[in-house]
This record gives C-alpha cells, structure tokens and sequence, in this order.
C-alpha cells in the first residue's frame, strides 16, 4: 500500500495511530482519535478506520476498544519490552524507503534527553551534518503529528520517511537540509501530503 492511496484524513488517522502505539505501547480507541484529530464522535473516527482497514493498512479487531493493530508490528513482537526502540532507517538526504520493524531497544537514562524519546532511528546520509546529525547516527524522536517552524523532524512523504528542519508559511512547507549541498524540499499542502512522524529530541552518536 502506497500513502498516496489515502486521503489526506486517513493519512493523518494512520500517523496518529503510529505515534500512540510508539508512545504508549498500545492503539488508540475510537474516542481518543476523535479527540486528537477534532472529529464530533467517535463514529466519525471508526468510518476513517473502515477505510483505512479496507486499504490494507490497519486491522480491526471487533469487540475491543483498541482493536487496531498495523501490519509493520508483526515482526516485532518476539522482541524484549523494555528499552527504547530502534525503529528502521530514516534518511537524512534524499528520502528512502522506512523500515517500521523495530531493529532492538536501548537502555536510556530517563534525563538524558527532554522530552523523554518515544524511539530511536538510524540516519542514512549527510544532509543535516551542520546540525550534527549524520550518516549512522541515532536519532530520538519524541513522537508527535505537530512541529513549529525551525524544529528538526521526521516527516513522512507517501511510504518514505526524512530528517530535516520543519518551516510552514499557511498551506507551504519546506523540509530544509543542514548542507548546502542538498536541496530543500518543498511543498503545497493543498495538492500534496506530509504527516509528521515526530520531532529530534537528541542525537547518540555511532562508534562504529
């Protein structure tokens, strides 16, 4: 399934759907996507999830309040529960296709990093190095759909995922490299998609 089989609303359900489960371990119900994403009930909630289980995208469970599960979770449910999650590879140049299995968990002091990171991802690329972000590094990420201008981010474009600084001017984005070697990325949000997946919290350096 491909992000642009989606609407701009089912899209902004499944991200809200990804972030809870990263953040809390468990699926939203039906009443706090209503919530998070302003629909008038929980009806109107459950009708995006119909569409978007019908897609291929989520399962339903009926009978539970948090029946919702995604198809990437799978992979990772022999794996230990404690520790942060290292989810992937995201990119830090031109995007690359995101890998939602979880690779392994990491032990972090709770204050190292504000606030707390909800998952750790592995850089691919030298598009942020002037932000001391680059190729191999670990990000943490405090998951989250919302960014203010001038935040390091992780954004979601169709099934691809990228590191970048965040703008916004009305309905224009720009997802802005710390290289001048790179080209921004630019978009309207009236024609195009882009989910937030979370904002950079923390960098951990690789010594390999």
């Amino acid at each position: 399934m491909h992000m642009d089989e989606l609407t701009l609303r089912q899209q902004q359900v499944l991200a809200f759907i990804r972030s809870h489960l990263v953040r809390t371990g468990r699926p939203p119900t039906r009443v706090e996507i209503a919530a998070a994403l302003g629909f008038k009930s929980a009806n109107a909630a459950q009708q995006h999830l119909r569409a978007l289980a019908a897609k291929g995208a989520i399962a339903l469970h009926p009978g539970h309040a948090r029946g919702i599960s995604l198809p990437e979770a799978a992979a990772a449910e022999n794996l230990p529960e404690s520790g942060i999650p290292l989810i992937g590879r995201v990119a830090a140049g031109m995007p690359v296709l995101a890998q939602a299995n979880i690779e392994a968990r990491y032990a972090l002091g709770e204050a190292l990093f504000r606030p707390v990171p909800d998952y750790l991802l592995r850089v691919h690329g030298m598009s942020m190095c002037e932000a001391a972000i680059v190729d191999g590094d670990l990000v943490a990420v405090h998951a989250t759909p919302e960014a203010s201008n001038g935040e390091i981010v992780v954004a979601r474009l169709d099934d691809e995922v990228t590191v970048k600084r965040f703008r916004r001017d009305g309905p224009h984005v720009w997802l802005l490299p710390a290289n001048p070697d790179f080209t921004p990325i630019e978009l309207d949000l009236r024609e195009q998609s882009l989910a937030i997946e979370g904002r950079v919290v923390g960098v951990i350096r690789s010594l390999d």
